[in-house]
Parts: C-alpha cells; sequence; structure tokens
C-alpha cells in the first residue's frame, strides 16, 4: 500500500483518487449500503466521519492509512514528497533487526541526507553534521533528531497547506453534511 518504501508515488496518486471518490459516494449511501460496500472491498474500509478526525493533529493524520495515502498524494502534488517518505524510512528503521542497521542507515541516508543526495531533504547544517556522525555506529536512534526536525516540518508547514486544500475540504464537507 501507500506506507512502505518501495510504494511509487503514481501509487499513491490513484489511491488518493479512489479515495475521493469512494468518500463521495459513501457519503450519499446509507449506513447499510456503507458496510455493504466496505465488505466488498477491504482495502477501502474506512468510515465517512475519518476526514474530519485528520484536522485534530497531524498523528491523527498520519495514523490513518488512508489520510497518509492522501497527504503522501499531497505532497507529490507539492514536489515535497521525500518528506513523508523520509520519515516513514526513519519509523521503519527503528523497527529495524540491529543485525541490518549498518545497511539500512546507509541506504536511507544516501537517499535523503547525504550529499548529492537523490531525495534530499530540508534539513540545517548542525542536524546533518550529528546525523552523520551518528553513521559511525549506527543504532536505532541514529535518525531521531533528523526525523523529528522533518516531522515538524510537515506539522508546521506541509499539514496546514494540506488541511486548506481543495481535496481536503471537499472531503471533510461531505463528511459534515453526510
Amino acid at each position: 500500500m501507500c506506507r512502505g518504501l518501495e510504494a511509487l508515488p503514481i501509487t499513491c496518486l490513484e489511491r488518493a483518487k479512489e479515495l475521493k471518490a469512494l468518500f463521495g459516494s459513501l457519503l450519499q449511501k446509507s449506513d447499510h449500503s456503507i458496510s455493504s460496500q466496505a465488505k466488498k472491498n477491504d482495502k477501502l474500509r474506512l468510515n465517512v466521519d475519518e476526514p474530519l478526525k485528520w484536522k485534530e493533529s497531524f498523528d491523527k493524520l498520519l495514523s490513518s492509512q488512508n489520510g497518509l495515502c492522501l497527504f503522501r498524494a499531497f505532497l507529490v502534488s507539492q514536489f515535497s514528497e521525500e518528506n513523508i517518505a523520509f520519515y516513514l524510512a526513519c519509523e521503519d528503521y527503528q523497527a529495524t533487526k540491529p543485525s541490518k542497521l549498518a545497511t539500512k542507515a546507509k541506504k536511507i541516508y544516501d537517499e535523503f541526507i547525504g550529499c548529492d543526495a537523490p531525495r534530499e531533504v530540508n534539513l540545517d547544517h548542525l542536524t546533518k553534521a550529528v546525523t552523520k556522525q551518528n553513521m559511525d555506529h549506527p543504532t536505532q536512534s541514529c535518525f531521531e533528531q533528523a526525523q523529528a526536525k522533518i516531522y515538524t516540518l510537515m506539522e508546521k508547514d506541509c499539514y496546514p497547506r494540506f488541511l486548506k486544500s481543495s481535496t481536503y475540504l471537499e472531503l471533510s464537507r461531505k463528511a459534515k453534511t453526510g
């Protein structure tokens, strides 16, 4: 689904369109037809009030698979998808077995932080230096500071813009009137 590192942005964009259409159709149906629709398609199981919960906090948005997918699609449209990709890579990294930490840490560092990283995230010099130093002896927390900076950046900048986006406003309007 959208959560993995391997997921291509286009997959999330397609899923976002699918979710938008599904929310619209679910909000026009009775509770009975909503539950029968959910049974037909497990991967699209959702609650019609879900978009309203995303506005409560950034954490609620990220903890919702559908919310995360729509947020990621939004970031793709804003040319800043690398932020959520890095954040999710760090989440995945924290659950990595100790024997694989060094390999995975190097991959994340090279993709998002290092010199000429193809998906470089916007980190200050000090955070980059600390993270580079952490790479000498990777632990499960070696990206903690960098991840926190990117989380804050998304929470303070991207998340408010997402809540003002036409897609989110339309979904929340439909949820309120549903």
